[in-house]
């Protein structure tokens, strides 16, 4: 996420009057940081204990590259107990490029024991029109939440949002980027408040050597947006899958089915299950 100062350049020369904050969307209001391979080795029981609650990780950009630090990433972060989602860095050039991408991500992703939506990094729209950008960004995430069945969230920057998206984007959580201010200054009407605030890209935090990007993010971010029909249980040192489907009534079957486990013997401390709906 490094294309932003010349957006940000571009919108603090065309603002003549001060501009409208966006504020969060919904529910409580978490720390987090947003992380690739550039950040190296991370000890994320730091992270945790500087109260971060929530991060998300680069998983892969185009149709083909995966993050070299993708999967040590999301095991140290459910390791700590962080919530965690990712994000894709998207460079397709049609609709049908973006499908294309949507497919490579997910399948990247599947498994991997999110807690929270999958994100749409789309910020390179050299040589396209804002129809094409429009069509593309909005393949990308219908495709996507069409595999995972979840409602992914779009990154990008104030200025974007402002002037870029169309209304039909409105539906998915935004994420929104703009580095100074105390909320994203946004006024196109077609969020109604962000999920995710991108704040920072020189924050510094215990356990990461050098720059970070800083975010908060509302519950909304959650899978589910926080308040899905299941319930759900965050896993604890020395449980097991047939201790917790014992306790709340259900089978190691239906967990794994749920939660698309494909060890059952091999679960994680801060690991977020979810459970089946309570029985009228």
């Amino acid at each position: 996420m490094k294309s932003l100062a010349a957006a940000a350049l571009l919108a603090a020369a065309l603002l003549i009057s001060p501009a409208s904050a966006l504020g969060p969307a919904d529910g409580e209001v978490f720390e987090g940081a947003d992380l690739s391979v550039y950040q190296g080795e991370i000890d994320f029981s730091e992270l945790a204990g500087a109260g971060i609650r929530v991060v998300y990780i680069r998983a892969g950009a185009g149709d083909d590259y995966t993050d070299p630090r993708f999967l040590q990433n999301a095991e140290g972060a459910r390791a700590a107990g962080l919530d965690y989602g990712f994000y894709h860095y998207v460079t397709a050039r049609d609709a049908g490029e973006a499908r294309e991408q949507a497919r490579f991500f997910a399948a990247l992703i599947e498994g991997r024991g999110a807690s929270c939506r999958p994100a749409m990094d789309f910020e390179d729209f050299s040589g396209l029109s804002r129809q094409e950008v429009n069509e593309i960004g909005l393949a990308f995430l219908r495709e996507l939440e069409a595999l995972t069945g979840e409602r992914p969230m779009l990154y990008t920057d104030a200025y974007a949002a402002d002037s870029l998206w169309y209304e039909a984007l409105g539906e998915y959580p935004l994420w929104a980027a703009e580095w100074g201010p105390e909320e994203p200054e946004i006024t196109s009407g077609v969020w109604e408040g962000w999920t995710g605030f991108q704040y920072t890209d020189e924050g510094y935090l215990p356990g990461i050597r050098g720059r970070v990007d800083r975010d908060r993010f509302t519950a909304a971010v959650l899978t589910g947006g926080g308040d899905a029909p299941e319930r759900s249980y965050t896993v604890r040192l020395g449980d097991t899958l047939w201790g917790i489907a014992r306790r709340f009534g259900t089978s190691v079957e239906e967990l794994v089915r749920l939660n698309g486990i494909r060890d059952p013997n091999l679960i994680y401390p801060g690991e977020v299950l979810l459970l089946p709906a309570e029985r009228a």
